[in-house]
C-alpha cells in the first residue's frame, strides 16, 4: 500500500492539471475582474500625422520647465539634471499661435558622452475633438542631432491603443536662457473603434469621473451591438 501512494499522488496531480485546463474560461469570457477584448475591434486602425511646436521655457517669471535636480560639478554634459515640464504645444512656432495642448512630464540628462535627454511626457491635448485625449512619449533625445526619433508608447481618449513615433527637430534655441522651440511631427496608428468614445473633461472633477465611467459603459455597449456591423468610413 505504501508503494502505491506516490503513484496515486502523481496521477491525481496530473488529473488536476488537466481538469483546470478544461474548465478555464475561453477567450472573451468573463473571469473574475478581467475580460478579454474583442480582437476585431483592435484590427480596425487609422493612421494620423500631427505637427506641433513644443515650447520649453526656462527663463522669465513663469517658466514652464523647472530644474529639480542639479548636476555634479565635474559633469561636462549636465549628466544628472532633471527638469519637470508643463510646456505649451502650439500650432505654429510662435508662442502666441494657437494653443493645442501641453507637454507634461520630465526630462533628464542621461548621457555622460553627449547632451542626451531621457524624455518622459504626455502630450495632453485641449483643442477640438482631441480635448482630454493624450499620447505618451518615452525615449532618448540627443538634442544636438538634427532630427531625433522617439517612440509613442500609448495614449488615452481618442488615442487608446495608440503606437507610433515622433520626430523632433529644433526650431530655435537660445544659448543664454536655455529656452527652446522644437518642432514635433507625430505619426500614430490607433484603434478606430476603441478611440471613438472619449472622457468628458469639461465639467467639474466629480462630473469628470462620471464621464469616464459613462464612456467605458458606452464603449462596452457599442462593442456588443456592433459585432456584426461594418465600420463606418
Amino acid at each position: 500500500m505504501a508503494r502505491l501512494l506516490p503513484a496515486l499522488a502523481s496521477q491525481f496531480f496530473t488529473l488536476s492539471i488537466l481538469l483546470s485546463l478544461l474548465t478555464s474560461p475561453a477567450t472573451g469570457e468573463s473571469y473574475g475582474f478581467a475580460k478579454a477584448i474583442n480582437r476585431r475591434e483592435l484590427r480596425k486602425e487609422k493612421f494620423s500625422h500631427f505637427r506641433l511646436y513644443w515650447h520649453d521655457i526656462l527663463s522669465g517669471r513663469n517658466p514652464t520647465s523647472v530644474m529639480i535636480v542639479t548636476p555634479p560639478q565635474n559633469s561636462t554634459t549636465g549628466f544628472g539634471i532633471v527638469n519637470i515640464i508643463d510646456d505649451p504645444l502650439t500650432e505654429g512656432p510662435e508662442l502666441s499661435s494657437k494653443l493645442v495642448g501641453r507637454a507634461q512630464g520630465f526630462y533628464a540628462l542621461a548621457s555622460q558622452q553627449e547632451i542626451g535627454l531621457l524624455m518622459t511626457m504626455n502630450f495632453a491635448f485641449t483643442e477640438g475633438k482631441y480635448n482630454g485625449s493624450t499620447i505618451s512619449v518615452l525615449g532618448r533625445n540627443p538634442v544636438f542631432h538634427k532630427v531625433r526619433e522617439m517612440p509613442v508608447i500609448g495614449g488615452s481618449g481618442l488615442f487608446r491603443f495608440a503606437r507610433g513615433y515622433v520626430l523632433a527637430s529644433t526650431h530655435t534655441f537660445d544659448t543664454k536662457t536655455g529656452d527652446a522651440i522644437v518642432e514635433y511631427n507625430i505619426y500614430l496608428a490607433q484603434s478606430k473603434r476603441l478611440g471613438k468614445v472619449k472622457p468628458n473633461v469639461t465639467e467639474s472633477t466629480q462630473i469628470g469621473i462620471v464621464g469616464f465611467a459613462s464612456a467605458d459603459i458606452a464603449l462596452r455597449a457599442e462593442a456588443k451591438g456592433t459585432s456584426s456591423s461594418k465600420e463606418a468610413s
